[in-house]
């Protein structure tokens, strides 16, 4: 009757938690340019949807709230006009459009 008991049962391993790195950020917004659909994005990079709105409420006023609404923007844009440039066109150290 003095047999010690045995050792409880270890715990279940827990994932570590994803987080909202500046990278994963970067990745997320590329991802929303490419498909504009917030929910593919946010699966891209492994985050979910209803995580990257709440990133965007609590990141509200700041370059990645309007790089979220360029994106959406000008996804919008090249789906309206596929030939479209995305971005400005590059100009010379006069600062005029290159071949103009």
């Amino acid at each position: 009757m003095d047999q010690p008991l045995p050792p409880p049962p270890a715990a279940p391993a827990r994932r570590p938690r994803r987080q909202w790195t500046p990278d994963r950020q970067r990745r997320f917004l590329a991802a929303l340019l490419e498909t504009g659909n917030i929910s593919h994005a946010a699966q891209m990079v492994g985050m979910s949807r209803s995580s990257a709105h709440r990133l965007r409420d609590r990141l509200a006023g700041t370059g990645f709230d309007r790089c979220w609404a360029n994106a959406l923007a000008l996804h919008a844009a090249r789906l309206t006009d596929p030939l479209a440039p995305i971005r400005p066109r590059p100009s010379t150290r006069t600062g005029g459009p290159i071949g103009r």
